[in-house]
């Protein structure tokens, strides 16, 4: 099968919505087949999410999360600040999160949601965590928990986490560490 140019090829476009953390945009696409159309992009800075272990256990974070209406537990995470190197902005939102840093190591880089928006997340593993808190932000009111790694390998296995990041992470994890 002969493979086609997909590719969509941008004509022109407007920003609907800037705010603090994100900008929606509406352009207008040529597609392959000489029609046009538009494209709704939520254009994102990034972000990073940390699985953090300290014997034996992953630490987890439970956030009430405006967008869904309700708290739920995750692995620490943050929005990169302009310019920040991942690594920086892990190390930063492990701290600022949990109160701890640790040896980090890159695991993956993805697209969250490549349908509607260019947010990539950088992944990482936190290891041999030291106590080093930094002051949270403002409009952040964190409780950290601790469940053990066989458990929460688990709970990622049988869908009881709602957050995919952490359902992910824990997975892609697990695939390394055992």
């Amino acid at each position: 099968m002969e493979e086609q140019n997909q590719q969509e090829e941008r004509i022109g476009g407007e920003v609907l919505f800037k705010g603090r953390m994100l900008r929606v945009e509406r352009d207008t696409v040529h597609l392959a087949n000489g029609l046009q159309t538009s494209r709704e992009v939520v254009r994102h800075p990034g972000a990073v999410a940390i699985v953090a272990l300290k014997d034996q256990q992953v630490l987890l974070v439970r956030q009430y999360r405006y967008a869904i209406t309700q708290k739920i537990l995750e692995i620490p995470a943050g929005k990169l600040d302009p310019q920040e190197p991942p690594l920086d902005c892990a190390v930063r939102e492990l701290r600022e999160e949990t109160g701890y840093r640790g040896t980090m190591e890159h695991i993956s880089t993805y697209y969250t949601s490549p349908g509607f928006t260019d947010e990539v997340l950088h992944l990482f593993l936190a290891r041999d965590l030291v106590w080093d808190p930094l002051t949270p932000d403002d409009d952040e009111f964190i409780e950290v928990e601790r469940i053990p790694w066989a458990e929460a390998v688990q709970k990622a296995q049988q869908n009881e986490f709602k957050d995919a990041k952490t359902i992910l992470g824990i997975l892609l994890v697990k695939g390394r560490i055992g």
